[in-house]
């Protein structure tokens, strides 16, 4: 078992782990996901002490590796580690690749190292390359060797940092399935992945990193299914933001226009959703709001678009009283919008510092 409490890692231009508590218990095979630059790979190099963490406690079955006093060596030797960028001895071959470690490092005889590697190879698929030099492999064979080199330290805890971001598309499916198979086995794994699918399979539980630590965990389900929390929301429906404010009748409307055209270019929007979102602005917000603001007014515009969903949501913030926009008696101009959308909702919300909301969802 793995016991984190008040992680904290600061860098002298950045500080990606700000207060992580965590416990991970014995059979859990973890995926962490998130944008890049979160901490996830600072995250797992902690634990194993690759990264010197700058406070907080890291406990590994029972042992405070974070104590000056504790023989990080020892401790390290089980959990393995797996990186992106394989880092295999070029000069020695495949079989001696894997048998190193074994034998300089838990002294076992190079007879039952050679036959524990050739099992080792045989559950990875690569047997018939143990004479092999790296140089002769591909990415995913490669890969699949530091995963067995892995395994020959008999570790109680493999930690993956990005297992299969630097391999061709074609070779990633052959890492993962070795990787399956291991979590079968009941080992203990963190992964840090950006490969989502693979991530929701193979996990019985899902940290989400962001603001500097686990923003948001729970089952597979639960975080790609139904996330709570807005970041991890808008990660998992891949949903890009525009987003500006309008204080004046007389603002570039040809200009934000122009950057509504953009940002539905950038994310994968078709040229139809896009006209339709550029239309419900026009019709919404300058034929019917505006005219009824007066002087001195505040408007928040937001175009939020899930590219896992083709789905973008228009929202228009304004102060003043109470207005909703199906009241106007522009007959035209609402049922243009009604047109180009699929729902337009208006909420007034009197508590907020912009009491008029209409939020329109647009397919």
């Amino acid at each position: 078992m793995i016991k984190i409490e008040h992680l904290r890692k600061e860098y002298p231009l950045v500080t990606p782990l700000k207060d992580v508590s965590v416990t991970v218990n014995d059979g859990d095979v973890i995926s962490v996901i998130g944008p890049s630059g979160t901490g996830k790979s600072t995250f797992i190099r902690c634990i194993n002490m690759l990264e010197t963490p700058t406070s907080g406690n890291i406990w590994v079955d029972g042992e405070c590796i974070t104590d000056k006093k504790c023989n990080v060596s020892k401790v390290r030797r089980k959990m393995g580690m797996v990186f992106q960028s394989f880092n295999l001895f070029n000069h020695m071959n495949v079989i001696d690749n894997v048998m190193a470690a074994p034998v300089d490092l838990l002294k076992m005889p190079k007879e039952e190292a050679y036959n524990e590697g050739m099992r080792l190879l045989r559950t990875v698929g690569l047997a018939d390359k143990a004479l092999s030099f790296p140089n002769e492999l591909s990415g995913g064979q490669k890969q699949r060797v530091a995963i067995a080199r892995t395994l020959a330290m008999k570790p109680d805890i493999i930690l993956f940092d990005e297992p299969t971001s630097a391999l061709d598309p074609t070779m990633v499916g052959e890492v993962q399935s070795v990787i399956r198979d291991l979590a079968a086995q009941g080992l203990t794994m963190i992964i840090v992945t950006h490969e989502m699918r693979f991530a929701r399979e193979i996990a019985n539980r899902v940290f989400y990193m962001d603001d500097g630590g686990i923003y948001e965990e729970g089952t597979p389900e639960e975080i790609f299914q139904n996330p709570k929390r807005e970041k991890t929301i808008a990660f998992i429906k891949h949903i890009n933001t525009f987003s500006t404010e309008i204080n004046s009748v007389d603002f570039d409307f040809r200009g934000l226009n122009s950057g509504l055209e953009e940002f539905g270019r950038r994310f994968g929007m078709s040229q139809k959703s896009i006209y339709r979102v550029q239309s419900a602005f026009e019709e919404l917000c300058m034929q019917i709001i505006l005219p009824a603001l007066g002087d001195g007014f505040k408007m928040q515009l937001s175009v939020a678009y899930s590219q896992a969903e083709e789905r973008a949501t228009m929202r228009i913030k304004y102060d003043g009283e109470m207005f909703n926009p199906e009241d106007s008696d522009n007959i035209l101009s609402l049922r243009l919008a009604k047109n180009a959308a699929e729902s337009i909702v208006y909420e007034h919300v009197p508590d907020g510092d912009l009491q008029n909301l209409v939020t329109v969802t647009i397919k």
